[in-house]
């Protein structure tokens, strides 16, 4: 069958990681530039494994905006809905670490987060029938987090499959955890599938035990909730049935993007079927789903850095 454009929305930036061994950013001398974004990896991981997909954002109309572009189309996204923004700059991330893992991180917000309602509703939106919301940055200001809420309501009011990610960023919420819960709450109200990973789901359900969580995002309207637990596999729930979905056991180098590329194997799958809504209710097939989806999310985690680990991908959503 003829597949539609999966659209994915959120942030488009560059991370600049120190490769200076155990040094903070003050130190640092040495940086390596990559594209960024959590919606970057998900649209990666469709396009890798032969899906389509099309990506909504905001960049600098600058030398690391065209880059990001341009890294895009190189990866057979469809970039016609990443918009070049005249006024503010590419957003930058720039990451340390040492060697007792802490992270130095410095965040330089710009174009992304300048995304208005105006521009997401002009945009292709009407041609996909499903519609992943996942960013790190979208929900932080204004205009992105009040466009970003309200499309959401729009989209799934349309009748499209809605996925949602909200992708916590503890170096990005500092001091408002409370602001982040109550507006992914409204997100996850919308959502026909809901990905979060264990610390999340405890985070914004105020739960310990994650079947509480799960039963609490339930509650606030989501159909299907995935909480990925990283080698021990995802706890899947449809509101009537839930079980653990094991993973596979692989030599782990680094999990970045991994996170992603199960959303992205997942919303990949779920496009096969003439009508996803209706997979949601059948448990077994689901379980298949999300077992191939952990497969390669685990197989990300054997390659350093996300989108060059993403593209390593081969068949991996055949049984």
């Amino acid at each position: 069958m003829n597949e539609s454009t999966i659209l994915c929305i959120g942030e488009l930036l560059i991370d600049f990681f120190c490769t200076d061994i155990n040094t903070d950013l003050a130190q640092g001398q040495h940086f390596s530039k990559q594209a960024g974004g959590a919606p970057a990896n998900v649209c990666a991981t469709i396009t890798t494994l032969g899906g389509r997909a099309r990506f909504l954002s905001k960049v600098g109309n600058d030398p690391f905006g065209h880059f990001l572009k341009k890294t895009m189309k190189g990866l057979t996204i469809d970039d016609s809905s990443i918009l070049l923004d005249e006024h503010h700059p590419t957003t930058l991330a720039f990451v340390s670490l040492k060697e007792d893992g802490e992270r130095d991180f410095v965040f330089n917000r710009g174009a992304d987060a300048h995304l208005n309602k105006e521009e997401l509703y002009e945009s292709s939106w009407r041609e996909s029938s499903i519609i992943h919301f996942g960013s790190a940055t979208a929900l932080l200001d204004d205009p992105f987090n009040s466009a970003y809420v309200s499309f959401i309501q729009t989209v799934k009011e349309a009748g499209k499959f809605v996925s949602f990610d909200p992708n916590f960023r503890s170096d990005l919420w500092k001091g408002r955890e409370g602001e982040f819960i109550g507006v992914t709450e409204q997100c996850i109200s919308q959502a026909d599938f809901v990905k979060v990973s264990e610390e999340e789901c405890k985070i914004i359900s105020g739960f310990a035990h994650l079947s509480d969580g799960v039963e609490r995002f339930h509650r606030l309207g989501a159909n299907t909730v995935a909480v990925t637990l990283g080698k021990d596999g995802t706890l899947v729930s449809n509101g009537k049935e839930s079980c653990i979905v094991p993973s596979i056991p692989v030599p782990s180098i680094d999990s970045t993007g991994a996170g992603d590329a199960f959303v992205g194997a997942t919303l990949h799958q779920f496009n096969h079927y003439p009508d996803p809504k209706a997979l949601l209710e059948d448990f077994e097939e689901l379980k298949n789903v999300i077992s191939i989806s952990n497969r390669v999310g685990a197989t990300v985690c054997t390659k350093i850095g996300a989108i060059s680990a993403i593209r390593a991908l081969e068949g991996r959503t055949s049984n």
